[in-house]
């Protein structure tokens, strides 16, 4: 099958997904469309919302539909390294066996990530670049395809540990789960006080979602897309040749090169999700908020003047 015909087949599949997903999620078209991006472009999401607002049903649905294995993980204060990647244990014939934890799995819903402490928090460092886990003295590869969905109640910070700004290099996504609409909202209300049960059919393989992976890393992007991303990366950062006046004013810390590769592959996914063979400048906007505004660091003068993530990131476009 030729790369295009791989596409228009992602469509397709994508559609499906969508319409699976919509039996049990109502509205939140965005973040569906966003966390699907993330899974096809081989990255993680933090889902950041007040609480029942059907995060963790969202992920439940998602890994339904796209038949993988699924594990999810209670952050809570006392969790330890060892209760998400694992441990040794003396068996019968006292040899130590390694009992995998739930960190091996296809989908890891980290719920409340902000919730545990950093030292457990920086287990899931090495699983969410390198896909491997490093438990006594020895490297175990992760089931693929692997991914990190967390939480995290924008609200509560009582008894929470913010992510160091490594952990949240490392999400590809940063989605902003809202309140659901009247109509919508109505419709949940029915759909949830009655005693209906609503089955899903698996649309795509774990063998698929690695096809369409690689599929997306494969669309060509030309020059001036790519040149768009990285200036648009650069113009966060402090002294930098691009640096716009509002940067300057309202940024104390920009993003990495890691945000140009996840613009870049973002608007690839973007593109291929709206039956396109090859990204533009639009594709790279669509997917820019998600992107840059858990790797801004904004100012007290930001805060003060009312300036927020997105309304920078805006100007920035």
């Amino acid at each position: 099958m030729s790369d295009k015909e791989g596409i228009d087949q992602l469509v397709k599949h994508y559609q499906e997904l969508k319409n699976e997903i919509h039996k049990v999620i109502v509205g939140q078209d965005e973040v569906v469309d966003q966390v699907l991006i993330s899974i096809f472009s081989k990255g993680h999401c933090l889902l950041v919302g007040v609480p029942g607002l059907a995060k963790t049903l969202l992920v439940n649905t998602i890994s339904d539909c796209l038949g993988l294995g699924f594990n999810r993980i209670q952050f809570t204060p006392d969790l330890m390294p060892s209760d998400i990647i694992g441990a040794e244990v003396l068996d019968e014939s006292r040899n130590f066996k390694f009992i995998q934890g739930p960190l091996f799995t296809n989908i890891v819903l980290a719920d409340e990530i902000n919730r545990t402490p950093p030292k457990t928090q920086s287990a899931l460092l090495e699983a969410m670049q390198e896909r491997s886990v490093t438990a006594a003295g020895e490297t175990r590869t992760l089931p693929a395809p692997f991914f990190v969905l967390a939480t995290q109640n924008p609200i509560e910070q009582e008894g929470t540990y913010p992510l160091p700004e490594a952990q949240l290099d490392r999400f590809m996504f940063n989605i902003w789960v809202d309140y659901p609409s009247y109509v919508e909202e109505l419709a949940i209300v029915k759909a949830t006080t009655a005693n209906k049960s609503i089955e899903l059919n698996q649309i795509i393989s774990g063998e698929q979602i690695m096809l369409y992976q690689d599929l997306i890393r494969r669309i060509p992007v030309a020059d001036n897309v790519l040149e768009y991303a990285v200036k648009l990366a650069g113009k966060t950062r402090i002294g930098g040749e691009n640096t716009p006046q509002i940067t300057q004013d309202f940024i104390t810390w920009g993003a990495g090169p890691r945000a140009s590769q996840y613009l870049v592959v973002g608007a690839k996914c973007h593109a291929a999700l709206n039956g396109k063979y090859s990204p533009d400048i639009e594709d790279v906007k669509a997917v820019a908020k998600p992107i840059l505004r858990h790797r801004l660091v904004r100012n007290y003068r930001a805060e003060a003047e009312g300036y927020s993530m997105d309304r920078i990131i805006e100007e920035l476009l």
